[in-house]
């Protein structure tokens, strides 16, 4: 039976693919067990250096949460003002007045073409010498500042290529009952854009979470990754066992966020559904009487 995608396999195609998973699989135990090895030799897998994590709350209470805590407070930061940010900046690259599109424009293409950290370099610097921040507070500032500037600019690229990919047909059918452009942007298009931009969002949202490591590395952010540099050297140089906890942490907080995006993005295509309904007439004529009422205010 043939897919719309590609023909069912014949005999020869299935026993290739079943050599090749078999082949993979192979590869893939024999990677497993030098990996194993190489850090059975070298002493890492020793239950002295995995104790801290499995046995009492030390590790937890004095190095993880703390740093996990400015992680989440410095991600949470970055969303709330990327987010509202980046779709102002997105629907201004598609106006209609060049004063309004072109420095929008500028302002994306500038943040973006800049790596994040050297943002957060330039805000560190930026809150040292003008402005009456504390040394303390300075980190999160320019790491925020980083994340907010490159992440805004992404996300507005996001939002305007969101809003383009809808059919023409929306646009003119709107404008045909008399909406304003106003109305057409927030009742037409960007409800119906949302639900196509939201895995590519939340992807840009799970990059914010992982660059605050950046912060850690370089303006000594006390964050997650940098709490692993220290517990591994209080605990005895246990590198590899902190860094797979900190690691794990990590991948736990992106797949949650991934699978509530997930979820959301099925309850919003579910929620979009039509019910079927043919609308009759004088139901078309209220639509558009409504429509030009708005227009007319």
């Amino acid at each position: 039976m043939s897919s719309v995608l590609y023909d069912a396999q014949g005999p020869r195609a299935k026993r290739r693919n079943i050599l090749y998973t078999a082949v993979f699989l192979v590869a893939l135990a024999a990677l497993a067990w030098w990996v194993y090895t190489s850090l059975d030799d070298k002493g890492q897998l020793e239950w002295a250096l995995w104790k801290p994590f499995f046995s009492g709350t030390e590790a937890y209470s004095t190095y993880i949460w703390p740093g996990l805590q400015n992680t989440l407070k410095a991600a949470a930061l970055a969303m709330v003002i990327a987010l509202p940010l980046g779709a102002f900046f997105g629907i201004a690259r598609l106006s209609d007045h060049a004063w309004v599109r072109i420095p929008a424009a500028v302002a994306v293409e500038f943040f973006r073409a800049i790596p994040v950290l050297v943002l957060m370099i330039f805000g560190m610097a930026l809150y040292s010498q003008y402005t009456n921040v504390s040394s303390d507070d300075r980190p999160l500032y320019a790491v925020v500042t980083g994340l907010v500037l490159y992440n805004a600019s992404v996300l507005a690229e996001i939002v305007r290529a969101g809003i383009l990919a809808l059919p023409k047909g929306q646009s003119e059918a709107a404008m045909a009952i008399g909406l304003r452009k106003g109305q057409l942007m927030r009742l037409i298009l960007l409800p119906q854009a949302v639900t196509t931009m939201l895995p590519a969002i939340v992807s840009q949202l799970v990059v914010i979470v992982k660059d605050t490591a950046l912060g850690g590395a370089v303006l000594t952010f006390p964050e997650l990754l940098s709490s692993a540099n220290t517990m591994s050297g209080y605990y005895g140089a246990n590198v590899i066992a902190s860094f797979t906890v900190v690691a794990v942490i990590f991948v736990v907080i992106n797949f949650s966020l991934t699978s509530f995006a997930s979820w959301l993005e099925r309850r919003l295509r579910r929620g979009k559904k039509s019910t079927g309904a043919v609308l009759g007439a004088q139901d078309v004529a209220n639509v558009a009487g409504t429509a030009a009422t708005g227009a007319e205010r």
